[in-house]
């Protein structure tokens, strides 16, 4: 809220310059406001009394957008990637597929380890639950298992996240 829209009897007021200017009433804050030739912005809305500040609007407004343009710049955000095996995959095989899990866990990413039975292999469900306990085993040195092995459908399903 600026300006006109301030509708609060009392407003605690800070000059241009950052300092305390006491309680006022909202008319008298608004007139110290004009005479600068400046905005009346209410800060703290939820305040008793609500905290209002005596600058300008649209370099205020322009401040706010950088700030959120640079906290945006400095996140990071963390990929899925996906590394898929069957029940009765070879040493070497598996070998591989923990080598390209072990690179998406030093780039920082997720990685979501599923393993998908077909057909008669839904009756050897211990098997597959061994395969992914050995790829958990392999990347132990870079990972931590997030999720345990989960059954959904078809497929047992873990998430590893790089330990830190």
């Amino acid at each position: 809220m600026i300006n006109e829209q301030i509708r609060d009897r009392e407003v605690r007021l800070i000059g241009p310059d950052g300092a305390q200017l006491g309680i006022v009433s909202s008319r008298e804050a608004l007139e110290k406001a004009q005479e600068a030739g400046l905005d009346l912005v209410k800060i703290a809305p939820q305040a008793k009394p609500p905290v209002c500040k005596i600058i300008d609007y649209g370099k205020y407004r322009y401040e706010l957008a950088r700030k959120e343009k640079d906290a945006k710049k400095k996140q990071k955000t963390v990929d899925i990637k996906e590394v898929r095996l069957s029940p009765n995959i070879d040493s070497n095989d598996l070998n591989t597929k923990a080598n390209a899990a072990r690179k998406f866990l030093t780039k920082g990413d997720r990685v979501k380890v599923s393993l998908r039975f077909r057909g008669r292999e839904m009756a050897h469900m211990d098997g597959g639950r061994k395969v992914l306990e050995d790829f958990a085993q392999q990347l132990s040195d870079v990972a931590v298992v997030d999720k345990a092995p989960k059954l959904e459908g078809r497929s047992l399903t873990m998430f590893l996240t790089e330990k830190r």
